[in-house]
């Protein structure tokens, strides 16, 4: 059960931002993964050139890799431009149809990049915030993560955590948000530790939101290849069975990412013990 709202103990971020806050857009992202979208560029010319110089069928061949890697280069383009950029990801109004009531005390976990705690911090300003950076550069290797950690930085009074080891005291917590951060564990134990200690600080009938893109049809017909870097649902599913959690909502946001909620599982109802034969028929054992 949720605790009531108290005053503002944001161990965080400033619970009333100055400026606008919003995700990275789509130039942004272009920025941290230049060179997939240099190598994309790449592949279009070469091939286009290389259609000039080559007979027949291996032209043909070369024009088709060029097309298929301009239309890819638009495609996870434009899908990144209307996610990032203009759908309701960017306004946290689905995280109020999965959080009626709030986040009550909660951490906002981030793996090098966080662009959720201030703006859940700006509309539940009476909700106490902790901001807790797992980010480790000998899990997280990716260039991606490497350059938007430089281009925006932790937050003022973020605390410093491990996947298997969130500073949190057991069972202190009503919600733990995890935007865009678990899936740069690329390790299933890493990941199934992750889930254990997010159910370690639960409270009973807390909420663990996790928001990812899936390895899924959509995804990977506007990513391509680049859609092998998400997780499909089942991993997740898995993970948070790990721990004992179970889902108990889903939200598609912008047609390409998914919020999915989970709580602890209720514990089994103890069975009766049996009575003696004594207590029911009145009479007392034979000695």
């Amino acid at each position: 059960m949720r605790r009531p709202p108290t005053a503002p103990r944001s161990t965080g971020t400033d619970p009333r931002p100055e400026e606008p806050v919003r995700f990275s857009g789509v130039r942004e992202v272009v920025r941290y993964n230049w060179p997939l979208y240099a190598a994309g560029c790449l592949a279009a010319g070469a091939g286009l050139a290389l259609s000039h110089r080559l007979p027949g069928p291996a032209a043909a061949l070369a024009r088709a890799g060029a097309v298929a890697a301009a239309a890819l280069l638009a495609s996870s383009t434009a899908a990144t431009w209307w996610v990032y950029d203009r759908s309701e990801l960017r306004t946290f109004d689905w995280l109020e149809e999965l959080l009626p009531d709030g986040p009550g005390e909660h951490l906002v976990l981030s793996s090098g990049l966080d662009e959720a705690s201030r703006p859940v911090a700006a509309r539940w300003p009476r909700h106490p915030q902790t901001v807790v950076d797992l980010y480790d550069p000998a899990l997280m290797t990716e260039g991606s993560i490497r350059r938007a950690r430089r281009h925006v930085p932790p937050a003022p009074r973020t605390l410093p955590g491990r996947h298997d080891r969130l500073p949190a005291a057991t069972g202190s917590t009503d919600t733990v948000l995890a935007v865009f951060a678990a899936h740069e564990l690329r390790r299933t134990d890493d990941r199934h530790a992750l889930f254990a200690e997010c159910a370690r600080v639960l409270r009973p009938g807390g909420r663990v939101v996790l928001v990812e893109h899936l390895r899924d049809a959509a995804n990977t017909a506007l990513y391509g290849p680049g859609a092998q870097h998400f997780f499909p649902r089942r991993t997740w599913l898995r993970a948070a069975a790990g721990a004992g959690l179970h889902p108990v909502a889903e939200r598609r946001i912008g047609g390409l990412v998914t919020a999915l909620t989970f709580t602890p599982a209720a514990p089994p109802a103890s069975l009766p013990v049996p009575l003696p034969a004594s207590t029911i028929t009145g009479k007392r054992p034979a000695p």
